[in-house]
């Protein structure tokens, strides 16, 4: 069923998102936004998530705005309170942890575009409370990620015909979690970015968004802690 949207506490005051519940319990999971918004796209891919068992959050990180222009979604990115998202994401965590039904000591993360590099700072932010993290195609300019505090294992989905986050600056990426000891799994498509958001026709790639899918659902119920 669709899910609804919810207050939680964050950084000292509450914060939206959209909670989408399966009909039995199950591992927590926060669902980022790409940089439009919390959009329809994104809370179908909660509902979606939640039809697959998990209890998710995704958290409204432009409180109640969005956009459909590339423009102004790239204000809005640059805009970011990145100290802000990192609280936000923590007190989403602790929001799942708190709800009944949910399993796990640790709470997943799953973004998208720039959400995949927010989900990767909640990962190395708040490892006490973050887990599994999976990145879709995600670099954020203003987000610097302590990938040494990393304790749970990283999923990796880029694009290699990728303008926004090009396959150099995925790999150096990858590389540098390498090279910190942390685990992480890095697969390439032969897509555009953004390719699991079927929304945009002009990006959407079916069979790499279904592979990516089946990826993330075997990892996330592999790693689930």
């Amino acid at each position: 069923m669709p899910g609804k949207m919810i207050e939680f506490a964050a950084n000292g005051r509450t914060a939206p998102g959209y909670l989408s519940v399966p009909s039995a319990g199950g591992p927590g999971l926060i669902v980022v936004q790409e940089w439009w918004g919390l959009v329809d796209h994104i809370r179908d891919v909660a509902d979606r998530f939640a039809a697959e068992g998990f209890v998710v959050l995704a958290p409204d990180l432009y409180h109640g705005d969005s956009t459909t222009s590339s423009d102004e979604a790239g204000h809005k990115l640059v805009g970011l309170d990145i100290a802000g998202v990192s609280a936000e994401l923590r007190g989403a965590a602790q929001y799942l942890q708190a709800q009944p039904g949910v399993s796990g000591t640790k709470v997943a993360v799953v973004g998208f575009c720039m959400g995949g590099q927010l989900a990767m700072l909640g990962g190395c932010d708040h490892p006490d409370l973050i887990g599994p993290t999976v990145n879709f195609y995600g670099i954020h300019p203003k987000v610097t990620l302590e990938v040494e505090r990393l304790e749970a294992p990283v999923l990796a989905h880029f694009a290699n015909r990728d303008d926004f986050t090009p396959p150099a600056t995925a790999e150096a990426l990858v590389q540098r979690i390498r090279d910190a000891g942390k685990d992480i799994t890095a697969h390439f498509y032969d897509a555009r970015h953004a390719f699991l958001n079927d929304t945009r026709p002009e990006v959407y790639d079916a069979a790499a968004a279904q592979l990516a899918w089946t990826r993330t659902l075997a990892f996330l119920r592999e790693h689930a802690e």
